[in-house]
């Protein structure tokens, strides 16, 4: 009779054990190599409302896997989760399905950036350029809505800025200034002029051509109503010595819009004022505290590989 106690106190022992084992921890999913050699990682998110519009998106591109939309959708909301190996895999998979379908390849270029793989990026959006051409332009809409749920970008636009951004990535101002010159970039919203022309107006001071990049922020005022992009129009009044250095500083780093303008001044720092050692300051604390995927973050790894390569 003890013994069978024992035995029933051993069961119940092994079946609570087990049930309070703790979970198994997935391993991390590598998403890209720095250009200074650090591996950036994403584990996978089950749970909130992102995950919640991932797991719809990714039930409708089953249920019409051939149809282009939910083929997109199932690539957006996975690259959302900072899954964008995957996503890069889906558009690829949309690309051998719909291989005249630019919007494939804005998507997936879109995420070659963000794993820092410009060369491929460059032959994405190039390929989307040829399949544009004559074509009708039409708004993209939102994966991640604006306060007033206002679409601000249409698909022409966001191929050329995107374009313009991974010759900025590889320091090759003239086919950057190629792209950025495009008007779909700038022509509907006043935040299409201010993220257009923040990019726009660096590019051409890194070229000396002083009075046209002045005259690229002609329409920037202050007044401008912008809905999302705070920090583009903050550099924009800058660069037209709307605001000071003070007004600008943001005492913070690490979200997107506290790099634009880290980066945005560091970068000032060298066109403007040539002190390297200054923008090498500023350089330095947004690769330490930065949002490690925001076009600013890049922008400051390629600036720094390329004029600070000891670091």
């Amino acid at each position: 009779m003890k013994n069978s106690i024992l035995c029933l106190l051993c069961i119940a022992c092994f079946i609570s054990c087990k049930q309070e084992a703790p979970k198994k921890i997935e391993k991390p999913n590598i998403e890209a190599i720095t250009l200074l050699g650090d591996t950036l990682v994403s584990t996978a998110t089950t749970s909130g409302a992102a995950f919640d519009k991932y797991t719809a998106a990714k039930a409708a591109y089953e249920k019409h896997s051939s149809n282009a939309d939910s083929l997109i959708w199932y690539g957006r909301r996975t690259a959302y989760l900072g899954q964008y190996q995957n996503a890069i895999s889906i558009f690829t998979e949309g690309i051998q399905k719909h291989p005249l379908d630019a919007r494939m390849y804005r998507h997936r270029g879109h995420r070659y950036i963000s794993t820092r793989q410009y060369d491929k990026a460059i032959a994405d959006f190039e390929k989307a350029v040829l399949l544009i051409e004559g074509k009708e332009d039409m708004v993209e809409p939102d994966g991640l809505p604006n306060a007033k749920n206002i679409p601000l970008s249409t698909l022409h636009g966001n191929i050329w800025y995107h374009l313009g951004l991974a010759y900025y990535l590889k320091n090759d101002m003239p086919n950057a200034l190629r792209a950025y010159s495009n008007r779909t970039v700038t022509e509907k919203y006043p935040d299409n002029i201010v993220s257009g022309g923040h990019w726009l107006y660096m590019i051409q001071r890194r070229l000396g051509l002083l009075e046209e990049a002045n005259a690229s922020l002609s329409k920037v005022t202050k007044e401008m109503d912008i809905i999302e992009n705070m920090s583009y129009h903050t550099m924009c009044q800058f660069y037209k010595r709307l605001l000071s250095e003070e007004e600008i500083a943001t005492g913070s780093v690490g979200t997107s819009s506290s790099d634009v303008i880290n980066y945005g001044l560091g970068n000032w720092y060298l066109y403007e004022k040539q002190d390297t050692l200054k923008a090498k300051a500023l350089y330095k604390q947004l690769l330490e505290k930065g949002s490690k995927f925001s076009f600013a973050y890049l922008a400051t790894e390629s600036d720094w590989k390329r004029l600070f390569a000891e670091y």
